[in-house]
């Protein structure tokens, strides 16, 4: 027994009990519970949601029994299947247009001498940064049935194709989302070496054969990347083909009629319908991600190409090409401004200009405008709090943890909005999670879809802050919290603020998943656009539509401040 007694120490006396406690306290530091608590919320906010949805569409309408039959009916009935097959109609041809237009305008402002290049950048991003919803309705004012183009070609007998359907909504995504292939791969072409070029050209490529077979290839992960954002982002979009599709229904347009039926909305189908629009959309990603795979695409980028002069002649027609793509995708923002100015009777517009539409805003929609800034700034200031601590671990932090992390939070970044607000209201109609109908699941839905601008751009600057400035903070006894707060946060700020504009001019614009979750006390300006349009007050639609592209632009020009004048780039 003597050789036992050893063992039996006291276990409240000093020992192996109190290292175990200091274990613990150091496992339990500020950094891991940051980690601990993100993967709560991120459970709560994004994982129980999706779950709700995934387990919904499989339960029977009526009798919540376990079912197949919404997929079978998706794929039996054409009523539901040929959504589909529209979506990938319009996707498709939006993104062979847009990379028809992007592609050659990037090329030739980043290579050639022409004027006016700040310029151009800045009407392509005033072009992306408007919802796409707008995009839709200026362009119902100017082609649509009444338009004043159609008006003035019908004066001389001549009759305009539509502007509804199939050609309107792709029309629109192409203006709308060519700027993604812009600005892809104009940052692509800057950063490439020309000494590859040089080589092709020794051996005797040049010209168009050179492009096709040297510089494009290098750049094809940045091309497709941009393609696939447009691609995505026409899947996503919900107000254009609402509002100019009239008979040609696509995926987004169904889920919401699904969900919202004046008659008795099917929950269980809007469900079904929403798991084949992410299943689409992940699907599309990892397609593109195999065909990047195949090849190698480095490059030591050592000697930028130079931009290349061109003759008078050559260089006021390229000068004017790009100059005419970017006014006629700007044109939207053009259209409405004009428009809010004009007097209207009831639904017609009239001779002569009188601010009546802004008044009439402001006296019966001044709640939606209250709502729309008052929402996205609480998101906003969520989103700069969760994404300086949360890019800090995924980019210091590393572990399979934080690689995991970081994945559950670019998730939403491919999920259409409404498919994003059919989510939330299946997981919070009921208790102990009761949102819907409040302005905490609004705020929710936006922190969710918008906070990966806020990420990426808060990991890219933390990526250019050496370790070595907050280790030598530590060294001289400032402890690792307090170093964060008062350096790393500091240096982290403008990169934080760029990605939260950013995050805020989508937010204020934001339709798709907004329109699924308003109430009458929680509705915004994209919401009221929206509905005035349906409802053809198309005075009041345009000065609304007004003040979202003045914020935008005062948010672009904020943006550009902070980052130093770099501009907006992919």
């Amino acid at each position: 027994m003597s050789e036992l007694q050893p063992r039996l120490k006291n276990p409240f006396s000093k020992g192996p009990v109190s290292n175990k406690k200091f274990n613990i306290r150091k496992h339990f530091n500020f950094w891991n519970m940051v980690i601990l608590l993100s993967f709560a919320g991120l459970l709560l906010a994004l994982v129980y949601p999706f779950s709700s949805l995934i387990f919904r569409s499989f339960l029977e309408r009526g009798t919540n029994n376990f079912t197949l039959s919404n997929y079978k009916d998706f794929v039996r009935l054409p009523y539901y299947f040929s959504t589909l097959k529209n979506s990938f109609s319009v996707c498709i041809a939006a993104t062979i247009f847009a990379t028809i237009i992007g592609l050659p305008m990037a090329y030739i402002s980043t290579r050639y001498n022409i004027w006016g290049k700040k310029l151009i950048n800045i009407m392509v991003i005033l072009s992306l940064m408007s919802p796409p919803f707008i995009g839709a309705y200026s362009w119902i004012l100017l082609l649509g049935r009444n338009g004043f183009i159609t008006k003035i070609f019908a004066n001389f007998g001549i009759h305009l194709p539509t502007i509804y359907g199939w050609t309107g909504i792709v029309l629109v995504f192409t203006l709308k989302f060519f700027p993604y292939i812009y600005l892809y791969v104009s940052g692509a072409l800057k950063s490439t070496d020309a000494s590859l070029e040089e080589a092709a050209e020794n051996l005797g490529t040049s010209g168009i054969k050179k492009l096709m077979t040297v510089t494009f290839p290098l750049i094809l992960p940045t091309i497709s990347a941009g393609a696939l954002m447009v691609f995505m982002t026409s899947l996503a979009d919900f107000g254009t083909p609402m509002l100019i599709g009239e008979g040609y229904k696509v995926l987004p347009v169904l889920v919401y009629e699904e969900f919202m039926s004046e008659i008795g909305g099917n929950a269980a189908m809007a469900s079904a319908l929403s798991v084949v629009i992410i299943l689409c959309s992940l699907s599309v990603l990892m397609i593109q991600k195999l065909i990047i795979a195949k090849k190698s695409y480095t490059m030591s980028a050592l000697r930028p190409p130079q931009v290349k002069e061109l003759s008078l002649g050559k260089r006021i027609a390229a000068t004017v090409f790009c100059f005419g793509i970017a006014t006629i995708a700007m044109a939207q923002q053009v259209v409405v401004i004009i428009t809010s100015f004009i007097k209207t009777s009831g639904p017609i517009f009239v001779k002569g200009f009188s601010l009546d539409s802004y008044r009439l805003v402001m006296h019966r929609l001044s709640r939606n405008i209250t709502n729309t800034f008052l929402f996205s700034t609480i998101a906003i200031v969520i989103m700069i709090v969760i994404g300086l601590l949360i890019s800090y671990v995924i980019v210091r932090k590393k572990s399979k943890a934080t690689e995991l992390l970081d994945l559950l939070i670019m998730f939403p970044y491919v999920i259409p909005g409404a498919v994003l607000g059919i989510t939330l209201l299946v997981a919070f109609n009921k208790k102990p999670f009761m949102l819907s109908g409040t302005a905490g699941i609004l705020i929710l839905a936006y922190v969710i879809r918008k906070l990966p601008y806020t990420i990426r751009s808060s990991t890219a600057i933390l990526y250019q802050i050496d370790p070595s400035i907050e280790e030598a903070s530590i060294n001289l006894g400032v402890p690792p919290m307090k170093t964060f707060f008062k350096i790393t946060a500091v240096l982290m700020a403008p990169g934080v603020f760029s990605g939260a504009i950013l995050s805020w001019i989508t937010t204020i614009n934001e339709l798709s998943s907004s329109i699924i979750l308003y109430t009458g006390k929680t509705s915004t300006i994209s919401v009221a656009i929206y509905t005035e349009v349906i409802r053809a007050s198309f005075g009041t639609a345009a000065a609304l539509a007004s003040i979202l592209t003045v914020t935008t632009v005062i948010s672009i020009l904020i943006f550009n401040k902070l980052s130093g004048g770099q501009g907006i780039s992919m």
